[in-house]
Formats: structure tokens, C-alpha cells, sequence
């Protein structure tokens, strides 16, 4: 049976074997089924992308700036929809305390993202969050300990120490793998983007979220935050 393209098809060869008898001499036909290695069928990629995920086609670097009341603004986020990406590998991010205080203040993650939280202090932590996106209360933990967290929903959770009122930080967790937080000139860059027009969104800590579209060859892409 032929095999057309890429479908994947099982091959049965039907084999004759003599088998001899010790008595007489007569030979007695025996069928004999030999299988083929069955070859498995390539699953379809999502539009857009390779099977690994990995964007296909033509790409390209989405950068900009934000502003806030027309000055550059740090530590914003902004995001693309992306309802047809494929899912990313098991992913790890890291938001760190150190010196009393949590690094980075901003952190932005795909859903389904282990984000470790280590204490590479001197002191105890009890890191907690019960606001707005993923809630949890890690409880006193030592330094050189760490506890970690799988952010499976879409949101975005403020981060406090209970023992130290001072430590403050953001998580987000947005349901795309195009997004970026912006340096302390505003500036950032999503990168290796499928060409295209997007729905983008943005935020900065202490504001709300804003909504508007971008054109692929639009550049530079500016942000403006209320």
C-alpha cells in the first residue's frame, strides 16, 4: 500500500514460511504477519508558528517607547494578543529579595510560569499577596531558602513582605508570549514577532490598563499612559 505525503500509514507484509516436517519430508505453508514500523503523522503547527512554537515566516522586533504625562515611564508593561500562539516550554522566572527589597519590582510572565521567589537575604521573609490576580501567603521562610509558584491564570498580583512593610513588587501574568517591560527611559522591544496587527495593551504600577492597536511596521511604537 502506498504511502502519499505526509499521512502516516501502517504497512502489513504477508510473508509465506516453509516449515518442515521431521517424519516425512512434506512441507506444511505457514502464514507469517511481519509489521512495519508504524511512522506517526506530523500534528498541524498553529497559524503562524512552527510545530515547536517558534514563530514562522517573516518576524520582526516590536520597539517603542512609553510615556506617562509625556515623561518616560520604567517599569511599564506592555503586551500583545495572540490568541493562536502555540504554548510555550515550561518556563521559570525569578523575583528575587534581596537588601530588603524585591528585584525586579516588575515582572511580567506567560501563564503558566513557575516564578521561584528566593531569599538572598539576611532576615526572614513571609511573602504574600491577596489582591487582584494569583493569592498566596508563602509563610516565614529563612535566607538562602526559596519557595516557588505556578502563575496559571491571567492577572496581576501585588507582592508585600508581612514582617517588612517597605517591600513592594508586581507580578503579571498576561496569556501571551508577546510582551515587555520598559528601562528607565521608557524604551523596550518585543521581539521575533509574526508580522501583523496587533491589539496591544499597557500598564504601569499605580495606573490601569489601556487598550489600542499597532500596525507590524509601525515604528517607533509609542505609548501613551494617563
Amino acid at each position: 500500500m502506498a504511502v502519499h505525503g505526509r499521512t502516516a500509514m501502517m504497512r502489513i507484509f504477508v510473508t509465506a514460511v516453509l516449515v518442515i516436517s521431521g517424519a516425512d519430508g512434506t512441507a506444511a505453508p505457514r502464514l507469517s504477519l511481519v509489521r512495519a514500523p508504524t511512522r506517526l503523522a506530523a500534528q498541524p503547527a498553529a497559524p503562524g508558528h512552527t510545530r515547536e512554537g517558534a514563530p514562522a515566516g517573516p518576524t520582526m522586533d516590536l520597539v517603542g517607547v512609553i510615556r506617562s504625562g509625556g515623561r518616560p515611564q520604567a517599569d511599564a508593561v506592555v503586551w500583545l494578543d495572540a490568541p493562536d500562539a502555540p504554548p510555550s516550554a515550561p518556563r521559570r522566572a525569578v523575583l528575587d529579595q534581596r537588601n530588603l527589597t524585591f528585584e525586579p519590582h516588575v515582572l511580567v510572565v506567560r501563564v503558566g510560569t513557575t516564578v521561584e521567589l528566593p531569599n538572598n537575604d539576611r532576615v526572614f521573609h513571609n511573602v504574600f499577596s491577596f489582591h487582584d490576580g494569583k493569592r498566596f501567603d508563602l509563610g516565614l521562610y529563612p535566607a538562602g531558602t526559596s519557595k516557588r509558584l505556578v502563575f496559571d491564570r491571567p492577572g496581576l498580583s501585588r507582592v508585600f513582605c508581612n514582617i517588612h512593610p517597605g517591600m513592594a513588587a508586581y507580578i503579571l501574568a498576561v496569556d501571551t508570549p508577546y510582551f515587555a517591560v520598559s528601562d528607565a527611559n521608557g524604551r523596550f522591544s518585543i521581539r521575533a514577532v509574526p508580522r501583523g496587527a496587533y491589539t496591544y495593551h499597557a500598564w504601569r504600577p499605580g495606573g490601569r490598563t489601556i487598550t489600542g492597536s499597532v500596525a507590524g511596521d509601525e515604528a517607533p511604537f509609542e505609548v501613551s499612559l494617563p
